[in-house]
């Protein structure tokens, strides 16, 4: 019984504030016709986009209330109010999203009252379900149906402020324009440190060989022990450039991953790390199915970049990997048990793993509180 009273305290604080925001909308009565009239004269055309951004926060309210009600967040999808008073207006007008909050503070105004049907159950609810659930033991009947008011409020709420099909879809293409221009810059900074890593690495040491060949070869009928020195040292030469060569082929792709795959190649980054570090597999290795190339690299170089920065941040001698196979996705969680405070800003460690997991359409989710731990979680989607 305790615990039913609890929900229904609970249903009824939200259903107060949705009468409260329904209230206030209908107070907002008074802007809404301010705002159309002086749009239709012309001469106030300025405030319909200024009223349109209120009413973006008041729909937004409306969509954290009723998140944390129902616990799932309702997403937004909105044209962003730039450029000149005639674009602005433009916008305001055309953008999906204004009739979508227009057509829920309509609803509002009627459905918002729920709260009337609400109050008159709480006496009846203690007296009925004081004896039928308190002393009889049986299930409540009437202060559940307060529950399921607030159930049916955040429904209502939830469906009318759910962007439409049209919005999502500019939100979407908008979002994938931004991800389409950070894989570009993320591929031309990729390329511009190949091609550093080969003129200083590489390159440098196949002139320093050639130069030491050409001396041997003029050394050779005068003096056969320098040259044979020359040729040595040509040899360290060619076996560092070989180094250098193979340090850059495994920053465009281990060639690991490919022999061993992801599991092998995260145990064999976690072995060489220096740190303690455990690697968690679930489903990865079942009926032999690897997930697609592209998908793999995201998440070895995802796991390097963060035990590289455990190794040089985190000051905590231990780290756990784990790779889990979903569905319809691979997921990668790296933990350690570090101070916190990872600062995205201060470097390019994970700003780059960012850029190269949503080019992959992926999420990566830090988390870093104050006496730690860090968690870094990526979700890459794929088809297996």
């Amino acid at each position: 019984m305790g615990k039913t009273v609890r929900q229904a305290w609970r249903a009824t604080v939200h259903l107060v504030l949705a009468a409260v925001m329904a209230f206030c909308l209908w107070i907002f009565i008074t802007v809404l016709i301010i705002t159309a009239v002086a749009t239709l004269v012309v001469v106030g055309a300025w405030m319909l986009p200024e009223t349109v951004l209120i009413v973006r926060r008041i729909a937004g309210a409306k969509r954290s209330q009723t998140a944390a009600w129902t616990g799932q967040r309702i997403p937004e999808a909105y044209q962003p109010l730039t450029g000149t008073l005639r674009e602005r207006i433009r916008t305001a007008v055309r953008d999906p999203g204004t009739f979508t909050d227009l057509r829920w503070m309509v609803a509002d105004y009627f459905y918002g009252a729920l709260l009337v049907l609400a109050l008159p159950l709480w006496p009846v609810g203690l007296v009925v379900d004081g004896v039928w659930g308190g002393l009889l033991r049986r299930t409540p009947l009437v202060l559940p149906l307060i529950v399921r008011l607030a159930d049916l409020e955040a429904d209502w709420s939830t469906a009318l402020l759910k962007p439409s099909p049209k919005a999502q879809l500019a939100a979407r293409v908008e979002e994938l324009a931004a991800t389409r221009a950070d894989a570009i810059a993320a591929h031309g900074a990729e390329l511009r440190r190949i091609e550093r890593d080969l003129h200083d690495g590489a390159q440098a040491n196949l002139v320093a060989l050639s130069m030491r060949i050409g001396l041997a070869k003029r050394a050779y009928d005068q003096d056969p022990e320098t040259a044979r020195k020359l040729l040595d040292e040509a040899q360290a030469q060619a076996e560092q450039a070989l180094a250098e060569l193979r340090n850059v082929v495994r920053g465009i792709h281990p060639p690991i991953l490919t022999d061993r795959g992801l599991v092998g190649a995260v145990r064999a980054l976690a072995a060489s790390s220096g740190l303690q570090v455990t690697v968690e597999v679930d489903r990865l290795e079942e009926d032999g199915l690897r997930a697609p190339a592209a998908v793999e690299a995201a998440a070895y170089f995802v796991v390097a970049e963060a035990l590289t920065n455990a190794a040089k941040y985190s000051g905590s001698p231990r780290v756990s990997v784990r790779l889990e196979r979903l569905k319809r996705g691979l997921r990668v969680r790296v933990a350690d048990e570090g101070p916190g405070g990872a600062d995205e800003t201060g470097g390019s460690g994970l700003l780059g793993m960012r850029r190269r997991v949503a080019a992959l359409d992926g999420t990566v989710e830090v988390s870093s509180p104050a006496g730690g731990p860090t968690v870094i979680d990526v979700m890459l989607p794929c088809v297996w």
